[in-house]
């Protein structure tokens, strides 16, 4: 759906809602023609339904997804509002989506009830209300201000584990408006425990005019406190989530989704908007100098170490912080930084420790751009330009194999390629011209991460948010607690410090106080 789109709709749902109520309006002393004024009519029916000083339900009306869960309470007080305030009149006004209010808007006899008890009439329709309204609190957090979410694989090992549960912050770089309109409040792709899709929307290019997919509302951004920086650790929808094709294999079944429905991934931020960016043995090499990570970054490579044999006995694992051991020939395979390699070269029994680094010069198709020109390897990658919004590069047979998904997936635009000759949205082009930034996410895990050597660039639209805080971490494999990490920031330097111990004083501080106060009223 587009903004013209949008606005036609928006224009439907006014005149629904007009037929709907304007004797309900006139019943209530007001004017036919207020029910019909888009947003003025909302501020009327505020005052109708005796909620006039409730600014805030107007603001909530309006919010996308949150306003889906507002709309069944405004249903419900509109129709007490008039008498029709028993069991089967709030069930009749949310089973049909609102419409039982046309039943009584032109066949009953209307009284309007100006001063009636805005409390619920039960003691259930109270504990509902409650419900309701923490719901539609928890979704305005989780849309708009916090999103909970888990770290699911070792990419970003020694930095976030396995484990951690993140408070991702989506008012940083700008809380994205969600895309698609219809969806379960506070679920991702996929119901919980239902195991269900949890939206209404068809992201198909080539199903435009479905109906589903009219349903989709277009991008937008509110301003955000600051812009993505080199090296942050960033929240995003997985660019490829979507794509069958990304490592050239075509035999799969692709899938589509909205962009605000891809699986979230978290990743570092080494590359930003018009950036230069190389892979030289291992490191990044930004504009051509090394990138230097802040001191809470741990890049890791594979090490094989030779023991000739020789076993580094129990509790190595702990002793050198190393999480899972390998062999390969005799020889141990481990996962290290190179402050750790070289600790354990000191060992006595070790006789050699050797970083194993992957050349340039063979082709594999699983590296962006999957393109046998680029035989590039994850450790020996690039040089490749990082798009830049309002950039101009020149398209030829070289240079598009790394925008051709920019230009066809992300700026939606219908892009034809005859022999060398590229069209872009009919005309022939020697020449493109970027619409938003794009960001190189990688894995400081860098041999064990499915990260921007794999899938290319990740578009500015794709961003949800910036990790700020760990408040729960849990190691499956050890079936412990890790309470040193819990409630400690993402962001910083130095060893993280957990605020554990203020988060418990507040929350006794709070639950005395709550004690006091009922014992106060009573």
């Amino acid at each position: 759906m587009n903004f013209s789109e949008l606005f036609i709709f928006i224009l439907i749902i006014q005149v629904i809602h007009f037929l709907g109520t304007w004797k309900l309006y006139k019943a209530a002393g007001r004017q036919a023609w207020e029910a019909a004024v888009p947003i003025y009519n909302a501020v009327v029916l505020m005052k109708i339904i005796n909620r006039k000083k409730s600014v805030w339900w107007i603001f909530l009306f309006f919010v996308p997804i949150v306003n889906l869960l507002m709309f069944p309470i405004i249903w419900v007080e509109t129709c007490r509002s008039f008498g029709f305030n028993k069991g089967k009149d709030t069930l009749l006004a949310i089973f049909t989506l609102g419409f039982y209010i046309y039943y009584i808007n032109y066949f009953e006899k209307l009284t309007y009830r100006q001063n009636r008890d805005i409390k619920p009439p039960s003691g259930v329709d109270e504990w509902l209300s409650s419900i309701a309204f923490a719901i539609i609190a928890a979704t305005l957090v989780h849309t708009y201000f916090m999103q909970p979410y888990t770290i699911p694989t070792s990419s970003l090992e020694k930095s976030l584990y396995v484990g951690d549960y993140l408070f991702v912050s989506k008012f940083h770089y700008g809380a994205r408006l969600p895309m698609t309109a219809i969806s379960t409040p506070m679920a991702h792709d996929t119901v919980p425990v239902l195991k269900v899709k949890s939206f209404l929307s068809d992201d198909n290019p080539e199903h435009s005019n479905s109906w589903k997919n009219k349903l989709s509302l277009p991008y937008l951004r509110l301003p955000g406190v600051q812009s993505i920086k080199r090296n942050d650790i960033v929240v995003f929808n997985w660019p490829a989530d979507t794509t069958k094709t990304m490592w050239g294999d075509t035999s799969g079944k692709q899938t589509f989704k909205p962009v605000d429905k891809r699986t979230n991934y978290v990743k570092r931020c080494v590359g930003v908007p018009g950036d230069s960016l190389e892979v030289r043995g291992g490191y990044v090499y930004i504009n051509g100098k090394k990138n230097q990570l802040p001191d809470r970054a741990k890049p890791q490579w594979i090490f094989e170490v030779d023991t000739d044999g020789q076993n580094f006995g129990p509790g190595a694992a702990k002793r050198y912080n190393i999480r899972e051991f390998g062999t390969r020939n005799g020889k141990y395979l481990l996962n290290l930084t190179d402050e750790e390699a070289a600790r354990i070269a000191k060992n006595p029994i070790v006789k050699k420790v050797t970083k194993q680094i992957q050349p340039k010069g063979y082709y594999n198709k699983s590296f962006f751009p999957h393109n046998p020109k680029y035989a590039w390897s994850q450790d020996n990658y690039g040089p490749i330009y990082i798009p830049k919004k309002g950039v101009t590069v020149a398209l030829d047979e070289n240079s598009i194999p790394f925008y051709e998904q920019i230009i066809r997936r992300y700026e939606n635009n219908d892009l034809t390629i005859f022999g060398n000759d590229i069209y872009i949205n009919g005309k022939k082009a020697t020449s493109y011209t970027f619409k938003q930034d794009y960001y190189w996410m990688m894995g400081d895990n860098r041999q064990n991460s499915l990260d921007a050597r794999n899938w290319g660039y990740v578009p500015f639209d794709h961003v949800v948010g910036k990790p700020v805080m760990i408040w729960f971490s849990y190691d499956k494999q050890t079936g412990s607690i890790r309470w040193d990490r819990m409630f400690t920031t993402v962001g910083g330097s130095g060893k993280p410090v957990s605020y554990l111990w203020l988060v418990v004083l507040l929350l006794g501080g709070y639950i005395a106080y709550t004690v006091y106060n009922n014992k106060k009223k009573k």
